[in-house]
């Protein structure tokens, strides 16, 4: 009985020894990613968070991080997978919501530019600029998933001022609305003149 509890006893101090050092760890990649960040080393930051997840992919903060500098670095296309998990682990955070539909936001702008592209398998590619002497036609598959993406900003711009009603860029989001539906219309902004 005392060698179970012995044993259970180094177990447990194993168990919480390495649950500090992870979390010494990750605490150690986050601030490293922030320096690179405040740089403008998005690159580094990114690898540094990328890290930090991988040692404890529960940690919000983190993932918050990650979408924040893949935004910076305008890499809407993982910017808005990180944003995905960053509201499936705090729903009722407003500022996900709003990051979150500026980057789909965006992403649909790279899109409609031929900045990015959707393959065959649906996966979406960042065409390089050196890649393409001119810029071939959007598909249609291109074209509906850039409408999803507008329809998609719509709702989470809608739902970060549910959860923000009085926030201060209240007019700017409205504005925002409004042009994205716009967007979505167009003949419905032709009639207006």
């Amino acid at each position: 009985m005392k060698k179970v509890i012995l044993i259970a006893s180094v177990l447990f101090v194993a168990v919480v020894s390495t649950a500090c050092i992870n979390n010494l760890a990750v605490q150690d990649l986050n601030n490293k990613a922030k320096v690179y960040a405040d740089k403008g080393d998005y690159t580094q930051a990114i690898e540094r968070l990328k890290s930090s997840v991988d040692l404890d992919p529960s940690i919000f903060e983190t993932h918050y991080n990650l979408a924040v500098v893949y935004t910076k670095a305008e890499d809407y296309v993982n910017a808005v997978e990180e944003y995905k998990k960053v509201i499936s682990m705090k729903p009722n955070m407003a500022d996900s919501y709003y990051s979150l539909a500026t980057a789909q936001n965006n992403l649909a702008v790279d899109m409609k530019q031929g900045k990015v592209r959707l393959n065959v398998d649906g996966s979406l590619a960042t065409q390089k600029e050196d890649v393409f002497e001119e810029k071939s036609e959007l598909t249609e598959n291109e074209k509906d998933y850039i409408e999803e993406l507008y329809e998609a900003s719509l709702e989470n711009y809608k739902k970060y001022l549910e959860l923000s009603p009085n926030a201060s860029d209240k007019a700017d989001v409205e504005a925002q609305i409004e042009k994205i539906e716009g967007a979505l219309n167009p003949e419905s902004e032709s009639n207006k003149d």
